[in-house]
């Protein structure tokens, strides 16, 4: 029999899309966030905001404040008594955060809880662009992404240019090409087609960012409006972090629920959720063919909900670059037909740095509401680093009806091959590539490129190609190349670092 004051539901979602004119009259992140709250909470058709037992705020990074889940708190009508932030702004927070407040219902402990976050770096950019251009100091600043994320950067990492996301996650596009015998034109169609459906899931979203429909060809095609970033990301494939949105889920015990008389199909169950880890160290994974904890966090996940991936109705598949739900419908034998998102993912649908899965949430409660049976919600931060799935569900059978352990990070430690050794000092020598990565400039021409390697002991090495050698930058990007594999020789330099060359 189950306890109604033990089951963890959604009665309320919320969220914001701040457009302004003047950025200097737009809200910033936690301005966002109490609007979002206030969304959820109309959502919810109850007066709340005095009766929140647990708030959790996923960190952002526009308007930096350590204390920003603090002050949030305090503004509320009733401080909640419990308050937690997410260590940083990643993008398994939300889920982490809604995950978080089903256990403690199901111990128990709360019996209203609200999870938000709120990202205003379009509002932050252009402030300080208008700022600089009147020759006044800025409040705030440009490129916060690299800023951080190059401030994070190991040595090595930093030596050959590994800065960035837009850096590392072309190196899991490139392997598992390689890994599942793609051809480029095969690998770049599969991620034209996920694209795609996001532009038209997200044409449909009055939320999201970008609403204008997207055909394959435009997810491809070659022009000023579409650049190539980093082999082989072009503009249309990667997160759009420059925006202002904000999201809230509102999870309360069932019996909270139904005491307050909310409508039974307003009702969304919160099922289990799964969450593992790679090595923060992205040099120190054990392959870049597959991601082992993104791997056990959705089989987990369906495990732990007594579920198949037939039982699956809607999906969102994290998507900062293609690689991520390219590897996770593989997992979840996710058919490229069917949407990888239910609010437009991270290009249309809006990439607000850590809450973007807060926005599939919410989005995902109302396709729920509209008679989906389970949906399935695959969250990724870092550089594929944290992985964290869960299960959403119209029906009460799938509901937590008891606390969890969602680590699952032994599972995939099953699933992992063996590390191999990184060389940070090594020498140079024979080597065959692993995977690779070449950045773009502005002029359409390939800034230089980085090799991993693996040596003859299966040791893997990092290496450099100067953008100024055509004939090795067109090797690694020819649309009919498979550079992964090929030999070559990695020769010091006068800087330390290796210059690779291809062998014949």
């Amino acid at each position: 029999m189950t306890d109604d004051r033990r089951t963890p539901v959604i009665i309320g979602v919320g969220e914001i899309c701040d457009r302004p004119d003047d950025p200097f009259d737009g809200l910033e992140s936690r301005q966002l966030m109490h609007a979002a709250i206030a969304a959820a909470e109309r959502d919810s058709t109850l007066s709340l905001r005095d009766k929140i037992d647990w708030l959790g705020v996923e960190d952002q990074i526009s308007f930096p404040d350590p204390e920003i889940a603090d002050r949030l708190a305090s503004e509320l009508p009733s401080r909640p008594p419990r308050v937690v932030k997410t260590e940083d702004a990643s993008g398994d927070g939300p889920v982490r955060l809604i995950n978080d407040a089903a256990n403690l219902i199901a111990e128990g402990e709360i019996s209203v809880a609200v999870g938000v976050g709120g990202e205003a770096l379009r509002t932050a950019n252009k402030r300080a662009q208008i700022e600089k251009s009147k020759g006044k100091a800025p409040t705030s600043k440009t490129n916060l992404i690299a800023e951080l994320a190059a401030r994070s950067a190991r040595p090595l990492a930093r030596a050959y240019g590994l800065l960035t996301p837009i850096d590392v996650y072309p190196l899991y596009e490139n392997a598992t090409r390689a890994a599942w015998g793609q051809t480029f034109v095969e690998a770049q169609a599969e991620t034209a087609a996920i694209w795609s459906g996001f532009s038209q899931v997200a044409s449909q979203n009055p939320m999201a960012w970008l609403r204008t429909p997207k055909s394959e060809a435009d997810i491809l095609c070659d022009d000023p409006g579409n650049p190539m970033l980093s082999f082989p990301y072009r503009k249309l494939m990667v997160a759009n972090g420059s925006v202002n949105m904000g999201a809230a889920v509102i999870v309360t015990s069932l019996a909270f629920a139904r005491e307050n008389s909310v409508p039974e199909n307003r009702i969304v169950y919160v099922g289990r959720g799964a969450a593992s880890h790679e090595p923060d160290d992205f040099l120190a994974r054990d392959s870049y063919e597959h991601s082992a904890s993104l791997s056990a966090s959705i089989s987990k996940t369906l495990e732990f909900n007594g579920l198949d991936a037939s039982d699956i109705d809607c999906v969102e598949l994290y998507s900062c670059f293609p690689c991520i739900p390219k590897m996770a419908r593989r997992v979840l034998n996710w058919p490229l037909s069917k949407p990888h998102s239910v609010y437009g993912g991270l290009t249309f649908g809006g990439g607000p740095i850590g809450n973007c899965m807060a926005h599939a949430a919410a989005r995902m409660v109302l396709k729920l509401r509209g008679g989906d049976r389970n949906g399935m919600i695959v969250a990724n931060g870092g550089y594929a680093t944290h992985n964290h799935a869960i299960v959403l569900s119209g029906s009460p059978a799938r509901s937590v009806q008891c606390a969890m352990d969602y680590r699952v990070d032994d599972t995939a430690a099953t699933l992992r091959k063996k590390q191999p050794a990184l060389l940070k000092g090594y020498e140079g020598g024979p080597g065959t590539i692993e995977t690779f990565v070449a950045p773009f400039a502005r002029d359409g021409r390939a800034n230089h490129a980085t090799i991993v390697a693996r040596n003859e002991a299966g040791d893997r090495f990092l290496a450099t190609i100067d953008g100024d050698d055509r004939k090795a930058i067109e090797r690694l990007t020819a649309s009919d190349a498979q550079p992964v594999g090929c030999a070559g020789m990695a020769s010091p330099m006068p800087d330390g670092r290796l210059r690779w060359d291809f062998r014949s």
